[in-house]
């Protein structure tokens, strides 16, 4: 890309990144509700009286827009429940702010982290750019826990791409062990030959998912797997990401479930047969755990945030970026219109990963064809190639 072109499409995104920055805050600086943050509270009082953690109580949000309506209560594994206990307080409305403050810095530490690792002129563009995606305000917003889940998703993979496995691996098994949908993280590792991360996930997470059995007894893994079984119309949801939202938009859900499972099966394929480099592994991985995940959430492009930078000087993910940063109320404002503009505009974020696994899926192509003894000169190649 030419100098001129460059310094223009920065420019493009750094004033939209702005205009997205000055579009969200109003949300989180005048709003009074406890939003998710209230289901949180709501659940980890039950389990700390011996109730249903899962279950809807009067702190518990109810979800009401035109075209949607839904009680949302916890979704999170059983663990979380031990986690929410911690956010009951006298005042709730302290505690949100005080979980509210902690998930700034957290999130403000993995943009430090990411900056300082692809590190450029363009890193302050791509630092004002991650503080204007539509997942971090929404976060902040609903009081939800993602962003010190975005910290050990980039912490973890810094530290794989150093070669720091064991700790890279703890902390892609906590993640796993509060969002399953990324156990596809180190399973994909593990088919690609990178064992010792991927087993030191797997047994974090099974460890970490193990604690609520000697807490709460087994009871409480069948009321999350009971609630998470009949949970089907959040899928609709215009923040899904995934191809489930699709399908559910397009009033066809077995077609998420197909496109789902055939694209985790042939990542699966190509994982175990060219075993691909670890970092490779885990960018199509962090992808494929929100397209094939029944709620892929927008939130959870935060913690995609390497993947987007390590690819940022393509165009295509340049778009990736921008599509991105449009605030949730925007999307969420297409609930009332046609099936046909929520599958385009309201389905915004969707389009964003579909074009994101593109562009990784091209790379992986171009770097496999550059890697192909055929497309190497002959004067490059060993002896026995030259002489024969």
């Amino acid at each position: 890309m030419a100098a001129s072109a460059r310094w223009l499409v920065n420019l493009v995104v750094l004033v939209l990144s702005f205009l997205a920055i000055m579009a969200e805050f109003p949300r989180i600086a005048h709003d009074g509700g406890l939003w998710d943050f209230g289901s949180f509270v709501a659940s980890g009082r039950a389990a700390a009286e011996g109730l249903n953690p899962y279950g809807v109580y009067p702190l518990t949000l109810h979800v009401e827009l035109p075209g949607f309506e839904s009680w949302n209560p916890n979704l999170n594994p059983p663990v979380s429940a031990l986690l929410f206990q911690m956010f009951d307080a006298p005042d709730p409305r302290a505690a949100f702010e005080t979980w509210r403050w902690i998930s700034i810095a957290s999130y403000v530490a993995a943009v430090f982290l990411i900056a300082w690792r692809f590190r450029s002129p363009q890193a302050p563009i791509m630092a004002i750019w991650a503080f204007a995606l539509a997942g971090f305000w929404d976060t902040l917003f609903l009081g939800q826990i993602y962003l010190p889940l975005a910290l050990a998703a980039v912490a973890g993979w810094l530290l794989l791409e150093r070669g720091q496995v064991g700790a890279a691996g703890i902390l892609i098994g906590m993640l796993v062990s509060m969002k399953p949908n990324f156990l596809v993280w180190p399973v994909l590792l593990l088919l690609s030959g990178h064992w010792r991360p991927a087993l030191t996930a797997l047994v974090t997470a099974a460890v970490i998912s193990a604690i609520p059995l000697f807490v709460y007894g087994l009871e409480v893994y069948r009321q999350w797997f009971e609630l998470i079984a009949s949970d089907k119309e959040r899928a609709f949801f215009l923040t899904n990401t995934s191809f489930a939202g699709f399908a559910a938009r397009a009033g066809i859900p077995l077609l998420g479930v197909i496109a789902s499972l055939a694209l985790l099966a042939l990542l699966a394929a190509w994982a175990f047969r060219r075993r691909p480099n670890a970092m490779a592994a885990s960018a199509l991985a962090l992808v494929a755990s929100l397209l094939a995940s029944p709620l892929g959430w927008v939130h959870y492009t935060l913690f995609l945030l390497p993947v987007f930078l390590s690819h940022w000087h393509k165009p295509a993910m340049r778009v990736v970026a921008l599509l991105l940063i449009v605030p949730v109320p925007v999307v969420i404002d297409q609930f009332t219109r046609p099936a046909w503009i929520q599958l385009t505009i309201g389905s915004v974020y969707g389009w964003a990963m579909v074009l994101c696994l593109a562009v990784l899926a091209m790379a992986e192509v171009r770097r496999r064809a550059e890697a192909s003894p055929a497309s190497v000169p002959v004067s490059r190649l060993g002896g026995a190639e030259q002489t024969s």
